[in-house]
């Protein structure tokens, strides 16, 4: 399997990964999730130093996987209480976490390089150069630990299908029909957190961030359903991965900040242009409602 492929495989994997949950995050307004979880996975990666003395990146993802679910259930805890809104919730758990990674570092490893880029600092171009070796086999392991992960995020759409969209559209019927939104809520932050910093070793918290919101954002200015939303941002985030690369490679650029500028070049296209919900949609119809306002 050749370089590019491995890179344009792995940016994929992570757009069909994060395209999976960021359109019920996009409808449930919670799209600053990721970035919170980014920041937010500090303190696990010195817990797992401090602790255990190893700087390994497999120790170092569950660390930070850890705290990412801790951040999730304190902002889900903070919202839920009814004293703070869901925006302000998430920016007052992420501080207090990265700021206790920062403590953490600074009281029990100012003089270690701690492995930063095993998840918050990835690189997508490393991609084919992290393998695993079964016998004669040589596995790019972001592919391997990505495509799993987007396996078991498709298992857990289907399987709790009718729970995460009649929740995310309308949580009150939800609750008389006997579904519980805040346990079906919980499980969905707990899994953005599982992929984001599954993720962010391969390609980076920027990309993780950008393939989680940016394509369900475009696909919502598109589409109303929930199915056609996750197939659209699937489509817009393989295309981002592809196109981004080529670009990069052209420009002998940064792949992952090209493949972000696609994406957003994407949303772009789908603000101005969409049928419904776009710009100039929009303008057409506000000229329509004065002339028959005009008329009357």
């Amino acid at each position: 399997m050749s370089d590019d492929l491995i890179i344009i495989l792995t940016a994929g994997l992570v757009a069909t990964a994060c395209g999976l949950l960021g359109p019920f995050l996009v409808v449930r307004r919670q799209a600053l999730m990721g970035d919170a979880v980014s920041h937010a996975v500090l303190p696990g990666i010195v817990a797992v130093f401090v602790l255990f003395g190893t700087r390994a990146p497999l120790p170092v993802i569950l660390g930070a996987a850890a705290f990412a679910i801790v951040c999730v259930l304190l902002v889900d805890a903070l919202r839920r209480s009814g004293l703070v809104r869901g925006d302000a919730a998430i920016a007052l758990v992420f501080p207090a976490l990265f700021a206790l990674g920062v403590l953490g570092i600074d009281r029990y490893a100012s003089s270690v390089h701690l492995d930063l880029d095993a998840t918050i600092y990835g690189e997508i171009a490393f991609a084919p150069f992290r393998v695993w070796e079964l016998g004669d086999m040589r596995l790019a392991r972001s592919v391997v630990l990505l495509g799993v992960i987007a396996v078991v995020n498709l298992l857990l759409i289907a399987v709790f299908w009718k729970e995460l969209r009649v929740t995310s559209f309308d949580p009150m019927f939800a609750t008389t029909a006997g579904v519980s939104p805040a346990i079906i809520a919980r499980g969905l932050l707990i899994a953005v957190a599982i992929t984001a910093v599954t993720a962010f070793e391969s390609v980076g918290a920027i990309l993780v961030v950008t393939m989680l919101i940016v394509p369900a954002a475009a696909a919502w200015l598109l589409v109303d359903r929930m199915g056609p939303m996750i197939a659209v941002s699937l489509v817009i985030g393989w295309v981002s991965a592809v196109a981004g690369h080529l670009i990069a490679i052209r420009l002998d650029a940064s792949i992952a900040g090209a493949m972000g500028l696609v994406a957003t070049g994407c949303f772009c296209v789908a603000l101005v242009f969409a049928p419904r919900h776009g710009l100039i949609a929009r303008a057409l119809l506000r000229g329509a409602n004065r002339r028959a306002a005009a008329t009357t």
